[in-house]
């Protein structure tokens, strides 16, 4: 009884019947981004440790296009949430990392700079 009530709430009604709800477009992009910044921070992490902190300008840059990717991510989720008999847990997880990610870069430069 009760998978079949969980059932029925996924599934969209359509002109023909009843078809599943699929991810936001927007949404599975916005995790695609939230995954590709984590890993470009986690490996500008194991440079700067493997450099022993003697890195150039370029994994600064590396940094600002971190932050870049995660506000777009943000922004994605945000928009994916507009599309209508879509299921949204991709758009949620997106803003989430992605939100946490670019708090956490803010944290880095502001900790570099003072």
């Amino acid at each position: 009884m009760v998978v079949k009530n969980k059932q029925k709430r996924k599934m969209m009604r359509t002109r023909f019947g009843q078809s599943p709800r699929r991810h936001s477009r927007k949404g599975m992009k916005s995790c695609i981004l939230a995954a590709l910044s984590f890993l470009l921070l986690v490996f500008m992490i194991w440079i700067s440790f493997y450099l022993k902190g003697n890195v150039n300008i370029l994994i600064g840059f590396a940094g600002l296009f971190t932050m870049v990717m995660a506000g777009y991510g943000i922004y994605q989720g945000v928009t994916g949430l507009r599309e209508r008999d879509k299921n949204y847990i991709t758009c949620k997880v997106g803003i989430a990392v992605c939100s946490a990610l670019f708090l956490g870069m803010c944290a880095i430069f502001i900790r570099g700079l003072v």
